[in-house]
Parts: structure tokens; sequence; C-alpha cells
């Protein structure tokens, strides 16, 4: 009998600190960050497939503050030369939005599918935000120009 109420005790100690764990975690899911929160539109900006000669691509990446203090973008930093690059500098107010403008310069790689790294440093309470681009840079034929051949004259002095 006395190993009964020893297992009755614990048990109802266990399904009470299992009930404090729930309790913690409903709790956490409402935690408040304090501080500026960069968030962007999308993580993956997909050119697609651009041809190598028909000049530079861009695109425009949206991002908002979504903290409650006042958010600087310091630093964007691309993974490779082909890839550009940026935005205000001005501080971003709590819910404001600005643009990251990306320019991907095709001539300045090797054809073929491409993913890059653009690596936003900030004053975000996350810290650094990486933002990936790809896409596939293709080689088009060249037309072939056909050309009359005539009579020409040569001086020779």
């Amino acid at each position: 009998m006395p190993h009964l109420q020893k297992y009755v005790v614990l048990t109802i100690f266990g399904l009470l600190a299992v009930g404090s764990v729930v309790a913690r975690s409903r709790q956490a899911d409402t935690v408040v960050v304090h501080g500026a929160v960069l968030h962007l539109s999308e993580t993956v900006c997909d050119f697609g497939d651009i041809p190598r000669r028909g000049g530079d691509s861009s695109r425009e990446i949206e991002f908002a503050n979504t903290g409650d203090r006042p958010l600087v973008i310091t630093r964007l930093v691309t993974s490779n030369s082909c890839l550009k690059a940026s935005c205000s500098r001005r501080p971003l107010p709590p819910g404001g939005k600005g643009v990251i403008r990306i320019v991907y310069q095709p001539l300045k790689s090797e054809p073929g599918a491409f993913s890059r790294v653009i690596r936003i440093g900030s004053n975000a309470v996350a810290g650094e935000t990486q933002l990936t681009v790809c896409g596939n840079s293709f080689e088009e034929p060249v037309p072939v120009r056909k050309v009359k051949v005539g009579k020409t004259r040569v001086k020779i002095k």
C-alpha cells in the first residue's frame, strides 16, 4: 500500500510540473522584443532566365521595420561583383517601409545558374540578415550576317 501512495503522489506532482511547462510555453509566445526588427517581404529574389547580352536586370525587395525603435541599415555586402545592392541609409521609423534595389550584371559572370547572397547589416535585434539572389544567365546565339561582296577599288601609292 505505501508503494501505491508514493506512485499516486509522484503522478500528481508530474502532472503539475507538465502543466506549469505548458503555461510557461504559452507565455513565451507573447514575448515582446524591444528594438528595431527588419522584416523582408521575401528572402529569395529570383531573376529567372536572363540573356547575358541583354543588359543589366534589376529588382526591388520591400522591407519594413516591425519593431518599436528606428531601423538603420548600415551596410549591404554582396558576395560577387556582378551584383549591386542599394537602399536609403536614413533611419526608418517603427512601422515604416523601404526598398532594397538589386542590380544583376550578367556580363560580369559566367553563363549558367547562379546563386548569390546579400548580407544586410543593421541595428536590428536579430543582427545581420541574408537575402539570396538566384537565376540563370544564358548566351543567346549570335545572328549570322550576310554581307554582299562587290568590286572594290584599291589605290596603291
